[in-house]
């Protein structure tokens, strides 16, 4: 099918064995119904079509989820293949749960973290309201890099949370506290983007946060990828640059996006072509996003959209 006719929400590519797999929030309607779980797709000649849907992830009766099944991304470690996504616990705030395939990309994928508690859950704060958690690796250490809902605090933050080895449960920190009561560092704010905008008719002071990402470009400069709105009420997303090329940042906010046609949730991969591509979806409207591919150039630590390079 034409890649233009996939309704898809939060898009990660993975190319592998030189083919693409598509992934991302993949119900009919994300918001309100019961989810059925995560779909994929895949490529073995370009980005302008696919083959799919294949399930990834389907929960069993007793799984501690039924709604709010979001952002899948994978990613490979060692000689296994793990999904981390958002997911609304039956009892509980919503946060990042992580998956585990043992037979390979396609899955299936089935439930591997456990809460604080040590319970099948979200590694995430189980008081908080998080979401779109993505992977990390940061001097062989793995972290979670995800959003501290505005829901809960008003102005959206992007949060980093270590890990353990096993990617099963939050780690203890760095300062050496336990896991139950090791709380993430904060590692930006909404409202410090020049670009990011409050929410129209919400109470003053509310700031989004979406879909972070982390690439290191050849240059050595450490970007974070991450969505909110623009000035006209358009999804967006923005670069941020950490100062010290560490998560520790600080982190620099640029004063324009790196897109702002009301696309988001991005993330970059390299094609077959060895080119970089920002994968987003757009417009940001159920049931009318699709997933578009950006030609990105990097120069000097910085990376710019082509706007006029757009594979859909």
């Amino acid at each position: 099918m034409r890649t233009s006719d996939i309704q898809i929400r939060d898009p990660f590519v993975v190319l592998e064995n030189d083919t693409y797999y598509l992934f991302g929030s993949t119900d009919k309607d994300i918001w309100k119904s019961r989810a059925v779980g995560f779909d994929f797709y895949t490529s073995d000649t370009g980005l302008t079509s696919f083959e799919g849907p294949f399930p990834a992830f389907r929960p069993a009766a007793d799984f501690w989820s039924e709604t709010n099944f979001w952002a899948p991304e994978v990613h490979r470690v060692n000689d296994a293949y793990y999904m981390f996504a958002t997911f609304k616990p039956k009892e509980g705030r919503r946060g990042t749960a992580i998956l585990k395939s043992d037979a390979g990309i396609r899955g299936p994928y089935q439930p591997w973290s456990l809460t604080a508690a040590g319970v099948p859950g979200p590694v995430t704060p189980a008081e908080w309201e998080c979401l779109d958690g993505t992977f990390f690796i940061e001097r062989g250490k793995p972290y979670l890099i995800f959003c501290h809902e505005w829901q809960q605090v008003g102005d959206g933050q992007i949060c980093a949370m270590p890990l353990t080895d096993d990617l099963r449960q939050a780690a203890a920190s760095a300062e050496g506290e336990g896991a139950s009561t090791a709380l993430p560092k904060i590692l930006f704010r909404a409202s410090e983007a020049p670009w990011a905008y409050p929410l129209k008719g919400r109470a003053p002071g509310s700031y989004v946060t979406d879909g972070p990402f982390m690439h290191r470009t050849k240059d050595g400069a450490l970007l974070l990828l991450w969505s909110s709105f623009g000035e006209d009420g358009r999804y967006c997303i923005g670069a941020a640059r950490s100062q010290d090329g560490t998560l520790a940042g600080p982190w620099i906010q640029p004063p324009e996006p790196l897109y702002s046609a009301d696309g988001g949730h991005g993330m970059l991969f390299h094609g077959k072509d060895g080119a970089l591509y920002l994968a987003i979806h757009t417009p940001n409207k159920t049931p009318f996003e699709r997933p578009i591919f950006v030609a990105i150039t990097e120069s000097g630590g910085t990376i710019t959209a082509q706007t006029g390079k757009i594979i859909s």
